[in-house]
């Protein structure tokens, strides 16, 4: 089951010629699903290929470098005869303002937007096979972060064990497979517990979106395959981080080591970087040994499961 994600947007407050404001796009199954919209992040789908049927935005604050690109993507979206309802998520207390950066100029989108205020611990969106949980961040103004979680997969059919206790190929091997157990054509009853594994974990990405460090984000992480984190400043400049709700590459890496992340993508870097990140980069590895990297725009990363299928 592919889930990729792509990393729309990269920069700070500020962009750069190189980096887009926040944004970043997550497919699975076909669906299409929008973490934040920086000014010309239609464009920057445009550039990278995701398209636009993304049927949830889920939006981490109100901060313009993470929404200033809403207006222009549904005005683009309804030029293209869009018909089907988009979703979309923000933090308790902004949907108003949200709705007025949704009906800008007075244009009002020509396809169905359903906003709704999401805050800590709450099912953003429940969809089959995965959910989205908000959780709190601790920015400078009403903020969450998000965490795509898969459900449990089966486990593994053992195959050989079940035909070492008689049950013929066919529709009882899905059956056992499903948890039902199965009656012989001798009145044996097999269960499922005696051929099938354990439930095997889904995949998890964590997107803190702005934020200082939070005991929260280590909470709801619980060994994710990907933490996105807010890593706005190098550890020269943790002052300034503290003071404007950030966090620094070593601080985003500290929480990835406690949460026990297979991987951590280093965000929204302050244009006083332009494109040096080694500092971020040897900071980060200094205290998490997963693997890390501070994507760049255009940047795909296809998340696989923990274990081979």
């Amino acid at each position: 089951m592919p889930l990729c994600v792509t990393f729309l947007g990269t920069a700070g407050a500020i962009p750069t010629t190189e980096r887009n404001p926040s944004s970043i796009h997550v497919s699975r199954k076909g669906e299409g699903l929008l973490f934040d919209a920086g000014e010309g992040t239609q464009r920057q789908m445009m550039r990278f290929g995701t398209g636009f049927s993304v049927s949830q935005l889920f939006v981490t604050h109100l901060h313009g470098d993470h929404v200033l690109g809403i207006p222009g993507l549904l005005q683009t979206m309804a030029f293209n005869d869009r018909e089907e309802p988009l979703a979309i998520h923000t933090p308790r207390g902004t949907r108003r303002q949200l709705k007025g950066l949704v009906n800008a100029l007075n244009n009002r989108p020509s396809f169905p937007v359903r906003i709704s205020e999401v805050g800590d611990g709450d099912v953003a969106y429940r969809a089959d096979e995965f959910e989205i949980r908000a959780f709190d961040t601790d920015h400078d103004t009403n903020s969450v972060g998000y965490a795509l979680v898969e459900d449990d997969r089966k486990g593994r059919f053992d195959r050989e064990r079940a035909e070492e206790l008689g049950v013929p190929a066919g529709p009882m091997f899905s059956q056992l497979h499903e948890g039902e157990a199965v009656e012989l054509e001798d009145g044996t009853v097999v269960e499922p517990e005696q051929v099938v594994g354990e439930p095997r974990p889904g995949r998890t990405i964590v997107y803190t979106g702005d934020t200082r460090p939070t005991a929260a984000t280590v909470e709801v992480a619980n060994e994710p395959d990907l933490l996105i984190h807010d890593a706005t400043f190098a550890a020269d400049r943790a002052d300034r981080a503290a003071k404007t709700a950030h966090s620094t590459a070593r601080q985003a890496a500290e929480l990835a080591s406690r949460a026990g992340a297979d991987r951590l993508a280093l965000m929204h870097l302050s244009s006083r970087y332009a494109g040096h990140t080694g500092d971020h980069l040897a900071e980060a590895r200094e205290v998490f040994d997963g693997e890390t990297f501070v994507p760049a725009d255009g940047d795909e990363l296809e998340i696989p499961y923990s274990e081979t299928e």
